[in-house]
């Protein structure tokens, strides 16, 4: 989310592309608040502060900010342990875990870590 919302971002063409697609479209957009964390922790000094809150509050809203069961965790501490996903951090690794749960196959996102683990990146 941050390359949509900075135009500096080397990112952001790509980004924008693929998330007008998502809006335009029947998919879902869901996530969970650690993905959030690290907007809002990468937007701390920015002026994207704002959007990150209104963000989280459609997410709210809308139904569609989930949670990692305990179960969910254990298992992202697992591939963590075996440096699953090519060593993906615990972020990505609960997400992926959500993912599976939610039966989502692609993910708004460049990261390599998802693409390792065989799930579609949007740009």
């Amino acid at each position: 989310m941050l390359a949509v919302w900075n135009e500096d971002d080397q990112w952001h063409p790509a980004a924008i592309e693929a998330f007008s697609h998502l809006e335009g479209g029947r998919t879902a957009i869901i996530t969970w608040d650690g993905v959030l964390w690290e907007c809002a922790n990468a937007a701390v000094r920015t002026g994207f502060r704002n959007d990150v809150l209104a963000l989280r509050t459609q997410l709210v809203v809308a139904g569609k900010l989930i949670e990692p069961t305990p179960l969910e965790a254990d298992e992202a501490w697992r591939q963590y342990a075996r440096f699953g996903a090519a060593g993906a951090g615990m972020i990505d690794l609960i997400s992926m875990e959500l993912m599976r749960r939610e039966k989502c196959d692609a993910v708004f996102s460049n990261d390599r870590h998802f693409h390792a683990a065989g799930v579609e990146t949007l740009f």
